[in-house]
């Protein structure tokens, strides 16, 4: 026990790399149930077969991108020297001891956008389904931010348009099938454009978004959407935005799109109260997929002042009827497509109500009333039956639970990139990972109980 002990780091030991790796590594599993060679195929468009050097395999630098995502590794310096020292890695890269690594300027420059990343992802959810983890009949979506490589500080102010939402072409023609109905004049080309509004546009990455949101910090964010599916958690899709353009906006695409890409025969949607839109409850119905939304609190009215909920809409009589019993009857239908109601100003100027109903100058109430707020309200009404409700409950375990992966074990709080492109191509490939890491576990043998 006294007898110091020599230095052994010099002496020659016979061992092989796959004896050094624990046979219950997840490298290992991944290894063992994922399939790389597409990455080969998918790639070789990029190069050129006969002219320059010899270039970094580019499924070796895949994988070592995915090690860098499944072990929270965020520097790709940090990755190299990591791949360098750890035997698990360099079996899993296909790397011997004394092969050199690196992760060169080869990969941004001949990845120019996220093509290559989302079909990588694609082809991660096709093993998925190969492998019975996903039927696509039942989808949970929602978005999380990430922050912007960028100071909060450090901004310009802008005149910046807001987006406009995937339904909006259906939207505009359903407002003038409206106007038409009473009569009035379809809106002018100039009165359909976006709104413009003052934001601030960052200096550092001028693509990033200035998000203000309530019970959520301040400053520039992207926004990662994310689509799970309701069986095993594989996510489905994943697609980034600044962080102000709101959950609603892209939905109905990516949806379109997964059902295009993977031939999901989708039957339910959860999603919770930021996709409670008119547009989003239009789009489902459409695809005869039952939406099950979370509730949104209606907008506060200033203190003393009556509720919409007050008024009772009658469908017979294309109004609302006030508390005392008058009918508010159509005006027009705004560029939004809310149908506005108003009061008889010379019955009202009379009413015991007037100070708690309005302080329009005019003595007028006016009610606003989305074109397609009948599909809204049906498709609210999903959330309080049975099957609703056991489809909401899901979304804690499906694409919540996904998002707090992802955040504590993923690296996925911080963008770490500047560029939307860029930004979506770390979204895809930690997603990937992600899916890698749950077929791997679902898929691999689980050991037997002992007897003993």
């Amino acid at each position: 026990m006294l007898k110091r002990a020599g230095p052994e780091q010099t002496a020659l030991e016979i061992v092989t790399l796959d004896q050094l790796v624990p046979v219950d590594h997840l490298l290992r599993k991944i290894d063992g149930v994922i399939d790389f060679s597409f990455i080969h195929d998918l790639t070789a468009p990029l190069y050129c077969a006969d002219n320059g050097r010899p270039p970094l395999d580019p499924t070796l630098m895949f994988k070592a991108l995915f090690i860098g995502y499944l072990f929270g590794v965020r520097s790709e310096r940090q990755l190299v020297r990591e791949i360098e020292v750890n035997v698990a890695y360099r079996w899993f890269l296909r790397l011997k001891l004394t092969d050199a690594s690196t992760l060169s300027q080869n990969r941004r420059r001949r990845y120019q956008d996220e093509t290559i990343a989302q079909a990588i992802f694609d082809r991660i959810v096709e093993q998925a389904i190969g492998a019975g983890l996903v039927d696509g009949t039942v989808l949970y979506t929602d978005s999380t931010h990430l922050k912007a490589n960028a100071n909060k500080g450090k901004y310009d102010l802008a005149m910046v348009a807001k987006s406009r939402a995937d339904y909006w072409g259906e939207l505009d023609r359903a407002i003038d099938a409206e106007r038409a109905l009473h009569g009035q004049k379809a809106l002018k080309e100039q009165e359909r454009q976006p709104a413009v509004k003052e934001t601030k546009v960052s200096r550092t990455d001028p693509e990033a978004g200035y998000m203000v949101r309530e019970g959520k910090p301040k400053g520039f964010f992207y926004l990662d959407h994310r689509t799970v599916d309701g069986g095993f958690g594989i996510i489905t899709d994943t697609f980034a935005t600044p962080a102000n353009v709101h959950d609603s906006i892209v939905y109905l695409d990516r949806l379109d799109r997964q059902v295009e890409r993977f031939g999901f025969d989708v039957t339910a949607a959860g999603l919770d109260a930021g996709y409670a839109t008119p547009g989003i409850a239009k789009g489902l119905e459409d695809r005869n997929i039952h939406g099950v939304v979370g509730y949104r609190n209606p907008t506060r009215p200033k203190p003393g002042k009556m509720r919409k909920g007050a008024f009772v809409h009658e469908p017979d009589l294309d109004g609302y009827r006030c508390p005392q019993g008058q009918l508010l009857t159509y005006a027009t239908t705004d560029r939004g497509g809310y149908r506005h109601y108003r009061s008889d100003p010379t019955i009202c100027r009379n009413c015991p109500l007037l100070a708690s109903c309005t302080s329009n100058a005019k003595a007028e109430r006016t009610i606003t009333r989305h074109v397609w707020q009948d599909v809204r309200e049906r498709v609210d009404a999903n959330r309080l039956t049975a099957w609703g409700k056991a489809i909401y409950r899901r979304r804690k375990e499906t694409v919540e639970r996904s998002f707090a992966d992802a955040k504590q074990l993923f690296g996925h709080r911080y963008a770490r990139f500047r560029g939307r492109t860029r930004v979506a191509c770390q979204c895809l490939i930690a997603a990937a990972a992600q899916n890698m890491k749950k077929i791997a576990i679902s898929l691999w043998p689980k050991p037997k109980p002992s007897l003993a």
